[in-house]
């Protein structure tokens, strides 16, 4: 394919936010990615003619992914019984059908689409989509605080995190209220917006209770290569805007898988 690199840049962001959602850390997906671009060049034959260069490109990716074995098996470090319960949430989701849903949910290809980058039937794909689904639907609730300036979006994400089993334990629309919630509240997970209604930043509001508390956060912005530059630390959870509830329910269940996962370790 002619001019392979340019049909491939315009991609990369996202490709590195499906790196991100697939490893649960900035550092190892660009790792990921990397190694993708490294056998491309060696041998461009592997990216896959037939396909539209996104589809090709993931394709590549998790072709990479399955290569390395250390993503077959359980982690070595099992004697600890907090570790070991954490590995076998976050293992819940079969692999292929944590890859299939976020391919949908999350990135918005297809059902066509994604059993082409998988290499499985469309139907094979259904099967897998269906089974993310009820397997995500079965994981444990939690409290979650939005911060979100728009009454209707912040309605529709109250609705959304609720209708999977999760409690809301406040709406915030600026800094200071986002804060004074938290604080309240101490909730397990942030659904934050960029913009808020006083002009503040839901970056800072973020920063400003992670202090605290660590604890996961997912934003919500309609620029989001605005925050994929690659420049300077970037959020490991994004979803754009407009968004659809099927992503918000994908990203919600593997921001709670990666932070349950650290946590174990770290206590072990």
């Amino acid at each position: 394919m002619p001019n392979l690199s340019k049909v491939i840049l315009p991609e990369l962001p996202y490709l590195r936010r499906f790196a991100r959602s697939m490893t649960g850390r900035q550092e190892s997906g660009d790792a990921y990615v990397a190694s993708v671009l490294e056998a491309i060049i060696a041998d461009p034959s592997v990216f896959p003619k037939d396909q539209s260069p996104r589809c090709a490109l993931y394709h590549v990716f998790l072709k990479t992914w399955e290569s390395v074995s250390i993503n077959h098996r359980p982690e070595i470090a099992e004697t600890n019984g907090r570790v070991a319960v954490a590995d076998r949430r976050l293992d819940a989701l079969a692999p292929r059908a944590r890859q299939a849903f976020l391919l949908v949910a999350v990135e918005g290809f297809s059902a066509v689409e994604g059993s082409q980058i998988l290499g499985v039937s469309l139907g094979e794909f259904k099967g897998l989509i269906d089974q993310a689904s009820r397997e995500i639907a079965e994981q444990v609730a939690t409290e979650i605080l939005i911060i979100e300036d728009e009454p209707l979006i912040a309605m529709d994400l109250e609705s959304i995190v609720t209708s999977i089993g999760h409690v809301v334990q406040g709406i915030a629309r600026t800094r200071s209220e986002a804060v004074a919630a938290f604080r309240a509240n101490r909730p397990s997970l942030i659904l934050a917006d960029i913009q808020l209604a006083d002009g503040s930043s839901g970056l800072d509001a973020v920063n400003d209770v992670l202090g605290d508390a660590p604890v996961p956060v997912i934003f919500i912005t309609a620029f989001p290569e605005q925050l994929l530059t690659g420049l300077r630390p970037e959020p490991t959870f994004l979803i754009p805007k407009p968004f659809r509830s099927e992503t918000v329910k994908a990203v919600i269940s593997q921001a709670l898988f990666f932070d349950m996962k650290a946590r174990a370790q770290k206590a072990a």
